[in-house]
């Protein structure tokens, strides 16, 4: 059978009954504002370090929401707390804080402990 230059891959689910968003919730209840985000890409559009480098603030806030927290410690630690993206934010989201709250999480290494 003919391969039209593309092949079939496993669907993409989120459990998110199985996934730790304690992480997603520690910073929602100290960053009330980050449950407001609606992911636009504001801020990684302004980001300077995700002009030259993989971090994406956007990402980082999506894969935290959904629990998946695999990376993200790695990630956070490339931002260098500028604070353009909390100048772009069009539903004014304390981004900087949101920032410093998960690094404090993965410090005290929160786990469904909210």
């Amino acid at each position: 059978m003919d391969k039209f230059g593309f092949t079939l891959v496993k669907g993409r689910r989120i459990d998110y009954d199985s996934n730790d968003r304690s992480i997603a919730e520690y910073v929602s209840a100290h960053e009330p504002s980050f449950r407001i985000c609606i992911e636009c890409g504001c801020c990684s559009a302004a980001c300077t370090t995700g002009n030259f480098t993989q971090f994406s603030l956007r990402e980082i806030q999506i894969l935290l929401k959904r629990g998946e927290n695999d990376g993200v410690r790695d990630k956070i630690k490339k931002c260098m707390l500028c604070g353009k993206c909390t100048l772009v934010c069009p539903r004014g989201v304390n981004t900087r804080n949101v920032i410093l709250l998960i690094q404090e999480a993965f410090r005290k290494n929160i786990k469904n402990a909210v």
